[in-house]
């Protein structure tokens, strides 16, 4: 009887070990295949990424071109046509809608694909207002020349986030909105201008981006008078923005200056194509 009951004990005793080696070596096998699949297809991330520019790929997709939170520039294919079950419209991506989104990205590939997305929040006065909505093109176009850094920046992204909220929701001093973005955007490129040493009389050397008392030896500098209304330009605001007028040709001119100092410090920036549509609204 004792006998009996042993081998009995043993037998089930040999089971569970069975079973435990095989519930083991199945979950070894998983993580493998799983971290295969892994290297291959690349993770799923969520993020939320700022829409820049959307360009034809070929007959079958877009390249969407995006600044996200996580991983700074990056690109995206999409498809063109999409079915009612597609959890990605092409409605969505119109220069600057901002996206919370679920990505397949993998560090070495330039291309990546979006398997899930929907707005962060919905725009209507920047897809429905005539200037806002060149403005919102506008400032697109600068930040797709501008910011090519692959690596995330939090700073950047919130100062990005923040100012399209605000074009959205801002009531007055939208004329100029574009004036405040650039010059508040040159910080996070890290060549905002000294402006602290202004003197009465003094002289915007925009090649070193300091005032001096004299005449630097190059030629790219602001006259006393100019540089007069730059020292002043540099302290404007969203906060405070509708409080500085500007007859159209000082705006002009103000605006060819700034792109000026952005072309001598960031020369990626080139001619923009947005410019003059963008200062024809504000005549």
């Amino acid at each position: 009887m004792f006998l009996l009951f042993y081998m009995k004990y043993k037998f089930t005793s040999f089971i569970i070990d069975i079973i435990y080696i095989t519930v083991l070596m199945a979950k070894r096998l998983l993580i493998y295949f799983v971290s295969l699949f892994i290297k291959k297809s690349g993770m799923l991330y969520k993020t939320r990424g700022i829409v820049l520019h959307s360009i034809p790929y070929n007959d079958k997709y877009y390249i969407i071109y995006m600044y996200t939170e996580a991983f700074g520039r990056a690109s995206y294919l999409v498809s063109r046509s999409r079915g009612k079950k597609s959890t990605v419209s092409n409605a969505l991506f119109m220069p600057l809608s901002i996206l919370d989104m679920e990505v397949d990205h993998k560090n070495k590939r330039d291309l990546h694909r979006i398997r899930e997305t929907k707005l962060c929040f919905p725009f209507t006065e920047i897809f429905t207002d005539p200037v806002r909505n060149v403005v919102a093109l506008f400032l697109a176009e600068v930040i797709l020349r501008v910011v090519k850094e692959t690596k995330p920046d939090p700073r950047l992204f919130d100062y990005l986030y923040r100012s399209i909220e605000l074009l959205e929701i801002s009531e007055k001093g939208i004329a100029n909105f574009h004036l405040v973005f650039l010059l508040q955007l040159l910080s996070y490129m890290g060549v905002f201008p000294n402006i602290e040493a202004y003197q009465e009389g003094a002289y915007f050397d925009m090649q070193n981006g300091v005032f001096l008392d004299h005449i630097p030896t190059h030629r790219h500098y602001l006259n006393r008078e100019e540089s007069q209304v730059f020292a002043r330009l540099f302290r404007i605001s969203y906060e405070n923005m509708s409080l500085y007028t500007f007859s159209r040709q000082e705006r002009v001119d103000i605006i060819n200056r700034i792109l000026e100092y952005y072309r001598l410090h960031l020369p990626e920036v080139g001619e923009l194509k947005s410019v003059s549509i963008m200062q024809s609204l504000f005549d």
